[in-house]
């Protein structure tokens, strides 16, 4: 008979899927931040893709919180994501339009992590892991962040 799946199960899958999904994402922010034209949105890549870096150690915090080791698992939502954005990195490369294409990729990759962080933290909260529950409040602040700022280039560039 099969075992059943706990909600602590579901939180180690999702924090290998998170794993894979940041280390996809700085690579999507050192492209991005090497295709973006106006240096307000390269400025903002550049310095989202330190974030990440330090998000994926904190990860790694976390698995050793929860006694597992830092192990990613292919992410199928995020390499979807980022397939899009280098077709659109593209497709819009010499366009006019390319620094708000590069928002839009960016700020779907950040929707996708700020549901998957969001969970994470109540999921850990829920299963008492103390230590684990403000570093993933921490990267989920930061996730927001990164969108805001996002959404400021954006309407700067359209003025």
């Amino acid at each position: 008979m099969a075992t059943t799946k706990t909600l602590a199960d579901a939180f180690h899958e999702t924090l290998k899927d998170v794993l894979y999904a940041e280390r996809a994402s700085a690579r999507a922010l050192k492209k991005s931040a090497k295709a973006a034209k106006e240096l307000e949105l390269k400025k903002a890549f550049e310095e989202h893709l330190e974030e990440t870096e330090t998000q994926i150690e904190r990860l790694s915090e976390i698995f050793a919180i929860i006694g597992k080791t830092p192990r990613a698992k292919t992410c199928e939502a995020m390499q979807g994501i980022t397939s899009e954005m280098e077709e659109d990195l593209e497709d819009f490369a010499e366009s006019p339009a390319s620094d708000d294409v590069l928002i839009g990729c960016a700020q779907a990759v950040e929707h996708y992590e700020i549901a998957r962080y969001g969970m994470l933290r109540s999921w850990s909260a829920k299963l008492g892991y103390d230590e684990a529950t403000p570093l993933l409040q921490k990267t989920l602040e930061e996730e927001k962040a990164a969108d805001e700022r996002l959404s400021k280039i954006a309407e700067q560039l359209a003025a």
